[in-house]
């Protein structure tokens, strides 16, 4: 039997691998049963999980090329020499080795059971009881998170409820259904317990809203459209709303304001450093280092008037509100930036990296509104939908919609999704999961009943000793 480790120096908790699909090492471990004893123990273990949410895996490169160059608001950037090997996530000729598609599927995985291992060993803690009750909760959303990315990129996954018992991480994949169900289940389980907001020394930690925000999110996926609907009405009636100023929104002032649902704090500290989120994305040789940049489809898809384009799409050339001149340090990049990242040269703390304090918005009350849109729409409440979808553009400088039919409602709000959500990593997978990806990613090489899914990585194939199916076409 494997032994599960902890690693007190970075407080990363994963498993000690040699042979598993999962193939995870790291120096300095800890058996992780001499560690929770206590209710600090506990309180470190939870905000490992935090801490992943920061990480290279889950906000640098690995998941910008899995959820951000397969779609067609996104390209690698940079200049063309640099890092050419993303160009095989913008024309789908990635293959089972890649490490890109290695790097994502290791990094959830550590995730999990960074989660697995609050939920197992918490509740044998002498410690307060509505803490540990609120430690597990926070676990179980964010464990539904990991597996939400899992099951979006892969396709159905192992499910460990917990560190197994035999220590046996060695098992056939459950189908994706089975994998969205145990995400309600967690999901369900975490908003039932955790608290709506938090004081301001907790300011990131997931809350009732973010469960249930991204319960509706996940039931959009699942096409339960009545239970998206109800459930995103819960959100919307708690107290949420949408930042009047749609550049505020992502500056350093707009965090955790009144339209955060699930924001991840990037606040630089001595224990977690910052993020490189907004680094690897700034101004290349200004600012960052320039990749993945917005296309001229993403600008070509704003309508007249729009003010996101503007405030999405950062120029080289031009001044920005805060007083930023922008202009590149390599004339072989290209010329346009994701904004949303961009942090003002006033407010960047340089001691962790530029924009290493920017936040990372993994879901927004403007994405509550277009899912409670959509499967209003889809439920035949097109009142419902015009209305929620008018909010939206109404902050944005537009107009009401003219779409007043089903169909046209549901095209509509497809692409209100698209330019809200611009370089925010929901427009590949909204492609999948809405049927439209063989019209806007088949010019970029995607080829239907293949690309959905990307494949299981070449060495968990391996090491599942044949337990494991790889997905169709790889």
């Amino acid at each position: 039997m494997k032994k599960i480790f902890l690693t007190i120096s970075l407080i990363s908790l994963m498993v000690s691998c040699n042979n598993d699909f999962v193939d995870i090492k790291d120096e300095g471990r800890t058996d992780a049963t001499a560690f929770f004893t206590t209710q600090d123990d506990a309180m470190q273990a939870t905000s490992a999980i935090y801490s992943f949410l920061r990480s290279w895996e889950n906000s640098g490169f690995p998941a910008q090329y899995v959820f951000g160059v397969t779609g067609d608001d996104v390209e690698k950037g940079s200049n063309p020499g640099d890092a050419s090997f993303i160009n095989a996530y913008d024309n789908f000729t990635f293959t089972v080795s890649d490490d890109g598609v290695r790097g994502y599927w290791i990094g959830q995985w550590q995730a999990v059971n960074r989660a697995n291992q609050v939920i197992t060993n918490v509740p044998k803690i002498n410690m307060d009881a509505t803490l540990k009750n609120r430690l597990i909760a926070e676990a179980r959303m964010l464990r539904a998170y990991f597996y939400f990315n899992l099951v979006r990129i892969y396709g159905g996954v192992p499910i460990f409820d917990g560190l197994p018992a035999d220590g046996n991480y060695v098992k056939p994949r459950n189908s994706a259904a089975e994998v969205y169900n145990f995400i309600v289940s967690d999901l369900t389980a975490a908003a039932a317990v955790l608290p709506q907001s938090y004081p301001a020394s907790d300011l990131g930690r997931v809350t009732k809203g973010g469960a249930l925000g991204l319960l509706s999110k996940v039931y959009l996926y699942m096409k339960d459209y009545q239970k998206a609907y109800e459930t995103s009405n819960q959100v919307m009636g708690m107290g949420y709303s949408l930042d009047p100023d749609f550049n505020h929104l992502f500056r350093p002032a707009g965090e955790f304001g009144s339209e955060s649902v699930f924001e991840v704090n990037c606040d630089c500290s001595a224990t977690y450093g910052g993020s490189q989120y907004a680094e690897v994305q700034g101004v290349r040789n200004q600012f960052g280092w320039g990749f993945f940049t917005p296309t001229q489809e993403l600008e070509n898809a704003f309508e007249p008037g729009d003010i996101r384009k503007e405030l999405s799409i950062l120029r080289e050339g031009e001044t920005t509100l805060e007083g930023d001149l922008i202009k590149k340090g390599d004339p072989q990049a290209g010329n346009m930036w994701n904004q949303k990242v961009y942090v003002p040269t006033s407010l960047n703390n340089n001691a962790c990296g530029y924009g290493s304090i920017q936040n990372i918005r993994i879901l927004r009350f403007a994405d509550i509104l277009l899912i409670n849109a959509e499967a209003a729409n889809e439920l035949g409440n097109t009142a419902a939908a015009v209305t929620n979808i008018n909010k939206v553009r109404t902050r944005a400088h537009l107009g009401n919609t003219t779409a007043a039919t089903q169909s046209a409602l549901r095209t509509a709000i497809w692409q209100e999704r698209r330019v809200e959500l611009a370089m925010e990593m929901d427009r590949f997978p909204d492609l999948v999961r809405t049927g439209q990806a063989a019209t806007y990613l088949g010019p970029k090489g995607f080829k239907t009943g293949k690309n959905e899914l990307f494949p299981i990585p070449l060495d968990a194939m391996n090491q599942s000793n044949g337990a494991f199916v790889q997905n169709p076409g790889y």
